[in-house]
């Protein structure tokens, strides 16, 4: 009976890092830990991050995304000009160079999940499907994860470690 329990708490420590994180990988294509935040009631529009690695030879852009959760859904890029936060939709794809990853992130690029039918709502998962040009289209879930978890730290962290506010987004 030791050794079962035993057994059981080793295939439990193997499984639980690959479960917590989801990337998933297609031909050249990597997506790593896409995500989303819950929406309040009554808001149509949500996010997607996650970074994209194009492991091939050749340049790759990300054309589109689709879910059966939202009527649109965009490519947007957020930036500063002149101290004030502009969103504008990026156009003709986000370009994902040879060897390189993009992320989509809080202040920089990301997905706009748009005519939202219901809330996003914390512990679900989102099917996505993500367009791509010079790649085969991928299919991904964005898990809705909480508005103070790890992953916002992580992720609302600048180049020197310390917090960003992200509260505008």
């Amino acid at each position: 009976m030791k050794y079962c329990l035993s057994v059981f708490v080793l295939a439990l420590a193997l499984v639980a890092p690959a479960a917590m994180t989801h990337d998933y990988s297609q031909g050249p294509v990597t997506v790593d830990h896409p995500w989303s935040r819950p929406t309040p009631p009554g808001i149509p529009m949500g996010v997607g991050y996650m970074s994209i690695s194009n492991n091939g030879s050749s340049d790759i852009s990300l054309v589109g995304a689709a879910t059966p959760r939202a009527g649109n859904v965009s490519i947007h890029e957020t930036s500063m000009h002149d101290g004030v936060m502009r969103m504008a939709p990026v156009k003709d794809g986000l370009p994902i160079p040879a060897g390189t990853t993009v992320e989509l992130k809080p202040h920089s690029f990301h997905l706009m999940l748009e005519k939202l039918e219901s809330p996003l709502r914390e512990g679900e998962s989102i099917p996505l499907t993500l367009r791509f040009e010079g790649a085969q289209e991928m299919q991904v879930e964005l898990n809705v994860e909480p508005l103070d978890g790890e992953v916002m730290k992580k992720q609302s962290m600048d180049h020197s470690g310390k917090e960003m506010d992200h509260s505008g987004h």
